[in-house]
């Protein structure tokens, strides 16, 4: 998602709800706390943190259901429950599905593991971090090479450090030291394109947006190093899922609040339930039951009906689909003339 402009046809009609840049730039607080984590378990934990936090927050099946799943989730919600949006990107879904089916289904037959993953890493980072960039590329007003360029420096950081905190086990310690080299003269390169580019940005809350987003890749390639990858992870994490809920609640109060036009908000009207909780409620609702008894309920029926065993079904196949759907459509169902950004208007 980017906020490529703020235009006048951008606004709502008044008492209509506003994505607040202020509150965007208030969530990259957890930048500094992370940093202050580390340094005050260095000096007086005694690296307790560092030898009892897991190695990525995917381990914790609480943080899985708190960040990560429920924002894809949500956005699937979002698509499905709106039939105007479903209609209108219909045969985008079919064709990315089938892609999906193609790679991740025939092509596992050939295509190694290791790619695979990689790939999915790679847009991984690049979904995450394209949308921070983009959302204050409105406040920025770089050209498109600066924009671009630094892009693909904190991209191709990221990645580095996304491949060596989630692969480190299959590394040995000569190609781990390559990829902190690599990283680490990336981020070097991310700093020094920074200074270059902050020049042509004048408002100075584009330039507390463009440092804030430097420091996100640079704060976890030192966390990385450290070896706090829990910490390293979960500052863009944090960062990235609270983003995208600001913008969904937005956008589902501002088009279902006085008028609500599918099932979802109807019932909720019913039941006097704000607008506010409704997304995040059953976002959340439901990547608790597919995280936690998703897998166990789908490979009970498939063997009992017929008799075979499949693991994962839920958490690899289900969610796996929609996290790969969500890196796709979220390129463009955010974008200026979308469907969705006529419920979306931007403050400062």
């Amino acid at each position: 998602m980017s906020a490529q402009a703020i235009s006048a046809q951008d606004i709502p009609n008044n008492n209509q709800l506003t994505v607040s840049f202020r509150l965007l730039l208030g969530l990259y607080a957890i930048i500094p706390l992370c940093l202050l984590l580390q340094l005050s378990d260095g000096w007086f934990w005694n690296g307790f943190l560092q030898q009892n936090l897991p190695s990525s927050p995917k381990q914790f099946l609480l943080f899985q259901i708190i960040f990560g799943t429920p924002h894809i989730v949500a956005s699937s919600i979002l698509l499905v429950s709106n039939t105007e949006y479903l209609k209108f990107y219909k045969l985008k879904i079919i064709l990315m599905t089938v892609a999906i089916a193609i790679v991740f289904g025939i092509g596992s037959l050939f295509i190694s593991y290791t790619v695979l993953y990689v790939t999915v890493a790679a847009w991984t980072v690049y979904h995450v971090l394209k949308q921070q960039l983009g959302v204050g590329r409105s406040l920025y007003r770089l050209p498109d090479w600066a924009f671009y360029l630094l892009l693909w420096l904190s991209v191709t950081a990221g990645l580095f450090v996304y491949i060596g905190i989630f692969l480190k086990n299959s590394l040995d310690v000569q190609q781990l030291s390559w990829i902190k080299l690599i990283a680490g003269g990336l981020c070097a390169g991310l700093f020094c394109g920074a200074l270059l580019c902050q020049r042509y940005v004048t408002i100075q809350s584009g330039r507390y947006f463009l440092w804030s987003n430097v420091l996100l890749v640079l704060s976890s390639f030192y966390l990385f190093v450290q070896q706090y990858y829990f910490l390293a992870i979960l500052m863009p994490r944090l960062v990235h899922d609270a983003t995208a809920y600001i913008f969904y609640v937005v956008h589902d109060y501002n088009k279902h609040h006085k008028h609500p036009q599918n099932f979802m908000y109807r019932y909720a009207a019913r039941c006097h339930l704000p607008v506010f909780v409704v997304l995040p409620l059953c976002s959340f609702a439901l990547a608790f039951v597919l995280q936690s008894y998703g897998d166990s309920a789908v490979n009970a029926v498939i063997e009992f009906f017929f008799g075979v065993e499949i693991n994962k079904a839920v958490t690899l196949g289900l969610l796996g689909y929609l996290a790969l759907m969500h890196y796709y459509t979220e390129a463009f169902t955010w974008k200026q003339g979308s469907p969705y950004r006529r419920f979306i208007a931007f403050s400062k």
